[in-house]
């Protein structure tokens, strides 16, 4: 569909990438992976056709469409949500308007013998035919599942896109070009502003597209589910394998580990060659292998290996006091803007050392929450934040409000006191703006950049309750990872408001889910929080009954009024004996995998131990089993207490 050779693009003297080929078949589902900076966005820019490159072709196959959703864009603010989304289909519309006026004539000519008339019926056949095979007369359906799909309600349709923030509108341009159905679809962070839903929904249309799709995502359970080939750019090259992400970063891993030993043995061929001819550069009798020795030397290629990123985010949160027992406690907290409520009667606790997830769809007021907590914004009922809590505030639009007229090194200086002024060249090092970098100016940065920069400003205070609005938005894997890994070895207090499911995945142990105007709390890992959503959308299905068999239900009831209460007894007690067994049998699993870790750790004190990269692996993954049984343990006797109460 799409053919790309010996693609180059400079930028200044150095190449940001150069002899680039490859070809996008149909139903390729294509990540475009690399550290920020080496050329993603570039790239699809150049396959969209809106920049052209130093040298090479980009040839498309004729006929083939192409629709692509930049990170940033222009958005109109006249039409409704809805008027704005039927723009997807101006082609039906035109070809509406030529079939309206090829009717007419036909209604209007009476020279019905004549071979123009009857050239105008299978012209008016034809297109007929052609219109209906394009959706004409059901596109406002498709249109209403495609919006409703990415997070809209039916309310929402009449509403002018001017009511709505970026990020909304942003999805009114991904649904236009979801709707048109181009054969290879261009998407440059597309989750960036999506819910988990409506994440979840894009997953499947994209995994059903009859085209092409070429990603650039940080997501990295989204791209796993839906793409089947990674094109990675390194070092000013691209390296395609026909794996899902998971899969490349195993394949990377061993292709660096073979450059480097390409790369040893070539060093050691190179270094003995200098060394024989310095040897033996002034005898006579040696001229000939000399020369030969010389001339082999200037054939060989120097082997290159892969850049790999050594000046990771290294996230260290410094110690801070600590807080009371419980750092946030909420009691039929509500928050209205006039007739619109956001949510009423929230009633939560958090306590302590908690990693909890605030999750449900844009605009259902976790943002909105956080602001109430922050003390940003009024609001009714009671929330008390607890003894010693020292907040730490990362919001949504914390890259933004940094000064653009600063350099990177400016901005922490203005925030930075005490011995930690004299670190600042090495704390920006550490979030890759090492040399020339943070003499840049902010205006000049890219939203990465903004995100990174504006962390560093919340690392340089101690704190004990962390706050998190989309914190991973614009970070690339790498440096979630490595964010992950501080959040978790924090030892404080974490609300983290995202629709990264890998990102919470392993960090969080409680879940807040906002929706409908209340928020419900749901014990365990995103996973499994994800997981009884579904269960219980079944369950919902199952109660949903029609009106005349409720009433016939109804009246079954009542006849049987004891024998329901004895039914609901019987059920309680095995209910009762059933989560008796599970607290049993976690608290057995607990046990034995405390000896498995103790075990371990023994192991990794011996100097054979502490060098055995699979020992920590065995150790990580034990320790995981643990928290989730733990876990498990946890939610099975609190549900036993209730159920006993």
């Amino acid at each position: 569909m799409i053919s790309v050779e010996g693609l180059k693009v400079e930028f200044g003297v150095t190449p940001l990438f150069e002899d680039v080929s490859f070809v996008i078949n149909k139903k390729d589902r294509i990540a475009l992976v690399g550290k920020n900076g080496a050329g993603k966005s570039t790239l699809l820019k150049i396959l969209s056709g809106l920049q052209r490159p130093t040298e090479g072709v980009v040839a498309v196959q004729k006929g083939v469409t192409i629709g692509y959703l930049p990170q940033v864009m222009v958005l109109s603010d006249t039409r409704t949500v809805m008027a704005e989304a039927e723009m997807a289909f101006n082609h039906i519309f035109e070809l509406r308007e030529r079939l309206n006026k090829m009717n007419q004539e036909l209604a209007e000519r009476t020279d019905y013998d004549s071979e123009s008339y009857h050239e105008l019926i299978e012209r008016f056949t034809h297109e007929n035919e052609r219109f209906l095979m394009m959706g004409g007369t059901n596109y406002r359906a498709e249109i209403e599942r495609t919006l409703i799909g990415l997070g809209f309600g039916r309310g929402d349709f009449d509403r002018p896109t001017s009511e709505f923030s970026g990020g909304w509108r942003m999805r009114i341009e991904l649904a236009k070009i979801l709707l048109r159905r181009p054969d290879v679809l261009l998407l440059d962070e597309p989750t960036n502003h999506l819910d988990i839903e409506s994440i979840q929904w894009l997953e499947g249309f994209l995994k059903n597209s009859p085209g092409a799709v070429v990603l650039v995502s940080h997501d990295r359970a989204f791209i796993n589910n839906v793409t089947n080939r990674t094109i990675e750019i390194s070092c000013g090259h691209i390296y395609d394998y026909k794996v899902a992400y998971d899969e490349f970063v195993i394949l990377r891993k061993e292709r660096r580990e073979q450059q480097l030993r390409a790369y040893e043995n070539q060093q050691k061929e190179i270094k003995d060659t200098e060394e024989f001819i310095e040897r033996f550069r002034y005898k006579a009798t040696k001229a000939v292998q000399v020369q030969s020795r010389i001339k082999q030397l200037e054939k060989i290629v120097p082997i290159e290996i892969d850049e790999e990123d050594v000046s990771t985010l290294r996230l260290k949160f410094p110690p801070a006091v600590r807080s009371g027992n419980y750092p946030v406690i909420c009691e039929g907290v509500s928050k209205a803007y006039g007739s619109h409520v956001v949510f009423h009667d929230v009633t939560l606790t958090i306590n302590r050392g908690e990693k909890v997830a605030f999750v449900g769809k844009n605009g259902e007021g976790k943002s909105t929450l956080v602001k109430c907590i922050m003390g940003e914004i009024p609001y009714e009922g009671k929330l008390v934040i607890g003894h010693n809590v020292m907040i730490g505030y990362f919001a949504q639009n914390q890259a933004q409000l940094l000064d653009e007229n600063l350099t990177v090194f400016d901005t922490v200086d203005q925030v930075a006191k005490g011995d930690v002024r004299l670190k600042i060249r090495d704390i920006l090092g550490a979030f890759m703006f090492g040399g020339e970098a943070s003499d840049k100016k902010v205006k000049v940065l890219s939203g990465g950049e903004r995100s990174r920069l504006a962390m560093i400003r919340l690392l340089l205070e101690p704190v004990n309750l962390l706050i998190l609005d989309e914190p991973t938005n614009h970070l690339d894997m790498r440096s979630k990872d490595v964010l992950k890994e501080a959040i978790r070895d924090f030892d404080g207090t974490v609300i983290v408001v995202s629709h990264d499911r890998e990102f919470l995945d392993g960090l969080v142990t409680k879940v807040y889910e906002f929706g409908g105007g209340v928020v419900r709390e749901h014990l365990g890992g995103i996973y499994d929080f994800l997981q009884k959503k579904k269960i219980q959308s079944l369950d919902e299905l199952h109660l949903s009954q029609s009106p005349a068999v409720t009433g016939k239900k109804e009246a079954v009831e009542a006849a049987s009024e004891n024998k329901l209460s004895y039914e609901a007894k019987k059920e309680q007690g095995r209910k009762i004996r059933k989560l008796e067994k599970q607290v049993a049998d976690y608290e057995a699993e607990i046990e034995r995998l405390e000896t498995l870790i103790a075990e371990v750790e023994e192991k990794m004190a011996t100097p054979e131990g502490a060098a055995d990269m699979k020992l920590y692996e065995r150790h990580k993954e034990l320790k995981k089993q643990a928290e989730a049984a733990e876990n498990g343990w946890e939610a099975a006797s609190i549900e036993l207490e209730e159920l006993k109460g």
